[in-house]
């Protein structure tokens, strides 16, 4: 089936972006404006016409870098931050009485445009260090700075980190809408799902477990593998069928978040899978499972081994403890480690009964459980009482880095 994919356009993110695109034109031209009114002040005109010159040619030409977070990159920032400092600072050389005679520099308030784009794109820690050094600029431009000068120079500061702040708010909120988004097109997914399959497959299951159990026989035998198919589909539609991806961009169109319909991949091993959605298959009319009802996210190999592992202990429960035997299956989340309990209320193993299996190499316990558990680093301890069943409990912990990611997100 062809990806489906659904935009939503939700940005406030973009029309700063285009704010700051007109800003900058504005202010150039203001700067320029000033530099023409005050021309008689300039005692090396030539320095101010090489500022002028630069700033109209630069932000002319960077007008696409302005439009959107991905085309502002860092070069561009610190190119732009670099203009502006450059400009301030020469602002003394053009005109001799800029220390001692209260006026505007050279770019003007066209410097806060600078810090503007560090704070759209970076937030408001990148906003305070660019306003910082503009302010810090100003200063020594100025020599002994005057009130209206210390004026300016917080409220460019204050303003910057303002808009940054705000900026770092939306897409956080961006990120919180998405993730509405998420939960609510799964629920209806699930619930139409849930709907289609009941009127047709699982209804058919249910007839053919009424009717083979009637009949008796190997009848009998195909309504029981029908009844295991029944609860294992109704699971499966229960924990949905298909991860959802919300990516939300902050590219030149703005913040997007786009809908796409995606398989989990579990071959990657840097991928981490939920425990859940490889065990559901294993719950049937005569297994129960029982997990959180939050994910249990483990290593794609580490999960997959464990699933194989809970898979060989109730094979050893069908082979063993006879086809009336139900087993529970238990999954419990400890943070360091993840903990996984096969129950079952069989006969249990007589005393010696697995050395004496080991000996004869029929290793099922030996290498399928505890030789996979091993390898994870974990243990499985297996505690049978005749008359009373078995138990296995396997234990997998967590690797250290993903320990702390797990801890940082408490």
């Amino acid at each position: 089936m062809a990806r489906r994919e659904r935009v939503v356009r939700m940005s406030v993110e973009q029309p700063l972006w285009r704010a700051l695109t007109g800003y900058r034109v504005l202010t150039m031209g203001y700067a320029v404006l000033l530099g023409v009114l005050g021309r008689d002040r300039f005692e090396r005109p030539w320095v101010a016409v090489a500022v002028f010159a630069v700033i109209c040619v630069w932000t002319l030409a960077t007008l696409p870098q302005v439009s959107g977070a991905i085309r502002c990159t860092k070069r561009f920032l610190v190119v732009d931050l670099a203009i502006a400092l450059t400009g301030i600072l020469l602002t003394p050389v053009a005109d001799e009485q800029a220390q001692s005679v209260e006026g505007p520099t050279l770019p003007s308030i066209w410097t806060a445009g600078a810090a503007l784009a560090y704070a759209i794109k970076g937030g408001w820690r990148w906003a305070a260090f660019a306003s910082s050094l503009i302010a810090a600029a100003n200063l020594v431009a100025r020599g002994e700075p005057s009130l209206d000068t210390l004026h300016n120079v917080l409220l460019v500061w204050v303003a910057s980190v303002a808009v940054g702040y705000i900026v770092e708010v939306a897409r956080a909120s961006e990120r919180t809408l998405a993730r509405a988004l998420e939960i609510e097109a799964a629920t209806r997914e699930r619930e139409r799902l849930a709907r289609d399959i009941h009127d047709g497959v699982l209804q058919v299951l249910a007839m053919v477990q009424r009717r083979g159990t009637a009949l008796g026989g190997e009848a009998a035998e195909l309504g029981r593998m029908a009844g295991e198919q029944e609860v294992a589909l109704r699971t499966l539609v229960a924990g949905g069928l298909t991860r959802r991806s919300y990516v939300s961009e902050d590219e030149s169109e703005g913040a997007v978040v786009r809908l796409v319909e995606e398989p989990e991949d579990i071959d990657d091993p840097g991928t981490d899978v939920d425990l859940r959605t490889l065990l559901a298959p294993r719950a049937g009319a005569r297994v129960t499972l029982s997990d959180p009802g939050t994910p249990v996210p483990l290593p794609s190999p580490a999960a997959r081994e464990l699933a194989a592992a809970v898979g060989a202990a109730l094979d050893n429960v069908r082979v063993h403890a006879g086809d009336g035997a139900r087993a529970w299956i238990l999954v419990e989340d400890w943070g360091d480690e993840v903990i996984v309990t096969v129950r079952d209320d069989g006969p249990g193993i007589p005393e010696g009964r697995l050395a004496k299996a080991e000996g004869e190499g029929r290793m099922g316990v030996a290498q399928s459980i505890r030789g996979r558990l091993r390898d994870l680093g974990g243990s499985a301890e297996l505690i049978s009482v005749p008359g009373q069943g078995t138990e296995v409990e396997l234990k997998v912990p967590r690797a250290p880095r993903e320990r702390r990611g797990k801890a940082g997100t408490k």
